[in-house]
């Protein structure tokens, strides 16, 4: 590991490829295999961003949430989710003072850098629009007083299967709110025997030790943010985007806030490969982990909206410069 960046250094693409090399590095010692979903959860810390990560019990989507989280340093929680769980038990309440004469603020368990919500979508209705204004504007408003989250604040989120019991589907104005969803899927023969003597999985989580640290990921948000994107490309990304929302399958396409998302993720991926400048390539290969979570199309499991996301990217030309 390389020393990290004190607050008064700029950081350079080169920079952020280093960062971004070890977090995936740091996540790849606990999680066996699934590197191409590792670079995308990091990609999606650096766009600044949230994560959904969605897949059935017992494949590691917790520990991912939690191997990141170590990775990145500065303050986690985790939040369980349940049926019976209340907005005030996730966002804080106000709780009468220790002397019994007013009331002050109590801040919830999302008032963390990397919050760990488990099981998302076992929570009720009401609980998860409490998270919306969370989510999109990083505070909470309790009793008309706005509460600011740490910076940064992250949030990892993960979901079972709708089919599962004791699961509610997540509101789209949810969804929508993350900037990218992965689904880890099992891992393969040589990756379960890695788990199964101790190379890998929960038992490694103990040794592990951040890679960064909260400046270093305010000064790679930074340089992320900037990163140009030529009129051309943006333009190839609402081609997308129209795409899917032209397709008689989709009930519901990408919002522009979708858009938004996969530009931020692109842009990720070109700072995480040495560039100041997002290209088409980056553009795909966010499109998936960006837009699939976010429609609403018949049969509207995860696998029939990834295969509606490819066939469109195959169907919109790319620009060539």
């Amino acid at each position: 590991m390389t020393a990290l960046l004190s607050a008064d250094q700029i950081f350079a693409p080169a920079d952020v490829q280093r960062l971004s090399t070890e977090v995936v590095g740091a996540v790849s010692a606990s999680l066996a295999g699934r590197h191409e979903q590792i670079e995308i959860a990091t990609a999606c810390v650096l766009g600044g961003g949230h994560l959904l990560i969605e897949d059935i019990p017992g494949v590691g989507k917790t520990l991912l949430a939690q191997a990141l989280a170590t990775a990145l340093g500065g303050s986690f929680s985790r939040v369980q989710g349940t049926a019976d769980l209340l907005p005030s038990d996730v966002l804080g309440a106000l709780t009468p003072n220790g002397d019994g004469l007013g009331l002050h603020f109590r801040p919830g368990p999302l008032f963390a850098n990397v919050v760990l919500f488990d099981e998302l979508n076992r929570v009720n209705t009401r609980t998860q629009s409490a998270l919306l204004e969370v989510l999109e504007e990083g505070h909470v408003t309790v009793d008309g007083v706005t509460y600011s989250m740490p910076s940064p604040f992250i949030l990892v989120a993960t979901q079972n299967p709708v089919q599962m019991a004791g699961t509610y589907p997540l509101a789209e104005g949810l969804s929508d709110r993350f900037m990218a969803a992965i689904s880890l899927g099992r891992a393969n023969a040589d990756e379960e025997v890695d788990v199964l003597t101790g190379r890998r999985g929960r038992t490694r989580l103990a040794e592990a030790t951040a890679v960064s640290s909260l400046t270093e990921i305010a000064a790679a948000r930074s340089l992320v943010d900037r990163t140009h994107v030529h009129d051309t490309v943006a333009r190839y990304a609402v081609d997308i985007l129209n795409t899917l929302r032209d397709n008689p399958r989709v009930q519901l396409g990408p919002s522009t806030r979708a858009g938004v998302g996969l530009i931020a993720l692109a842009k990720a991926f070109a700072v995480m490969s040495n560039r100041d400048f997002v290209t088409p390539h980056d553009i795909a290969r966010a499109a998936t982990s960006a837009l699939a979570h976010r429609l609403v199309a018949a049969g509207a499991d995860r696998p029939a909206a990834t295969q509606l996301v490819a066939e469109c990217l195959s169907a919109v030309p790319a620009p060539r410069r």
